[in-house]
């Protein structure tokens, strides 16, 4: 079974906004072996490389002309190229491309989340690759196109609180010390040192300026500055301002030459703070409530942790309420953002409301595609950032990220890399 043929049929077929029963016809096959194309846990037969063509051009003639390259034109704005690595399901590219950037190389190596993504952005596949393990690319950082920008949110789950108690628990390494995810950061700062790119962003959780007593942080900041030469600014950002959840995040800014980029100029929403009923279903389906049996199984193990003087446990919101963070292991039981229900038990956020809880919709947003499964859409939007957080940074970055394509800055980027090539 070809699973990533398979995907690519379905990204595709969405890119030129074709139904099952069209790309059937376009490809000379029944409406029932198109359906199993698409499906990758069937076993069959996989899409021909004739069909896939015969998609490809049908989805290039149906790509939308992008506005923002005209709006750009009209501001004397250059349009820049950047890369998405670790890219999840595209919560840091959609802003990147409000402030005139193309994305022409994408890493993401999850096949589901490659299928949400590829539903809500329609590249060109002529144009933009997109790969999964990134590592073979790290090998030879040339095969990478060349870029102005590059984003990643690296794997967090060595640095996250929840990922070194378990691998503690069971006694296994983390960190810098992991041999497979912790690593990964070592891979993207091989593309930064071949490329140099002009400015780059990261984003992981709050507790990688704390983990292993400040060394692994200290790590990463000494490679982007030290190693690689980067003017590097961080910042913790709570999303609460612009969505109802409290999350932390912390984002990772650098420009290859001077700058007087100031990540205390983030623009911060001001006034009335969202709340949980502002992304709220009028009728979400019954089947997000929770059984009695869970219910009561939550509330026993509350009830024994309170007793044991540990703070484990369920959380119930309210309309009036800011959430918690919504996390990858959501799926489970949803035991962290619980919906109050008059007369019944609780509920769970619906995968909807994720996609509005991480602003990937507003707040009655229904735009953003969810091709996947209620269990793989809450571990995408648990492992996602919040688009609106991401927005503000772009913007803050825009200006500079134009001042350092403009034709000075070009050139002497590209004079420092002769010399750092030359020795």
């Amino acid at each position: 079974m070809d699973i990533s043929a398979r995907l690519e049929f379905q990204r595709l077929r969405q890119m030129a906004e074709l139904s099952l029963e069209e790309a059937a016809t376009l490809t000379f096959v029944s409406e029932r072996q198109a359906r199993r194309y698409e499906d990758i846990t069937e076993a069959g037969c996989d899409p021909s490389p004739l069909a896939l063509e015969a998609l490809r051009r049908a989805a290039r003639r149906s790509e939308p002309v992008q506005p923002i390259v005209t709006d750009l034109k009209e501001r004397n704005q250059t349009p820049f190229r950047f890369i998405d690595l670790f890219a999840g399901i595209g919560g840091l590219r959609r802003p990147f491309e409000e402030i005139g950037g193309k994305c022409i190389f994408t890493s993401e190596w999850d096949r589901f989340s490659r299928q949400t993504y590829a539903a809500n952005f329609h590249d060109d596949p002529l144009a933009h690759e997109f790969a999964g393990d990134i590592r073979p690319y790290a090998a030879e950082p040339s095969r990478v196109p060349a870029h102005d920008v590059l984003l990643a949110g690296f794997p967090c789950q060595p640095f996250s609180i929840a990922g070194v108690s378990k691998k503690n628990a069971l006694g296994r390494p983390h960190g810098f010390l992991c041999d497979t995810q912790g690593t990964l950061f070592y891979d993207l700062a091989k593309i930064l040192a071949h490329h140099r790119p002009a400015a780059f962003l990261l984003e992981n959780v709050k507790n990688l300026e704390s983990h292993d007593r400040g060394q692994t942080f200290g790590t990463i900041m000494n490679v982007l500055a030290a190693e690689l030469g980067y003017r590097v600014q961080y910042r913790v950002i709570s999303s609460h301002p612009w969505v109802p959840q409290r999350r932390q995040r912390i984002f990772i800014v650098g420009f290859r030459d001077d700058t007087d980029f100031d990540f205390d100029q983030l623009e911060v929403p001001e006034g009335r703070q969202p709340v949980l009923g502002d992304i709220l279903e009028a009728e979400p389906s019954s089947k997000y409530t929770l059984t009695h049996h869970l219910w009561t199984y939550l509330r026993n193990y509350k009830a024994k942790h309170a007793n044991a003087g540990n703070g484990f446990g369920y959380s119930v919101f309210g309309p009036g309420d800011v959430t918690r963070t919504l996390s990858a292991r959501y799926y489970k039981d949803g035991s962290e953002v619980l919906v109050e229900q008059k007369g019944r038990p609780p509920r769970r956020l619906t995968p909807r409301e994720c996609a509005r809880l991480m602003g990937f919709d507003g707040p009655r947003g229904e735009r953003f595609r969810i091709p996947v499964s209620d269990t793989q859409a809450y571990r995408q939007f648990g492992n996602a950032v919040v688009v609106p957080v991401v927005r503000a940074v772009a913007k803050l970055m825009g200006p500079h990220i134009q001042a350092a394509l403009s034709p000075p800055a070009r050139a002497e980027g590209s004079w420092k890399e002769l010399m750092v090539a030359s020795g």
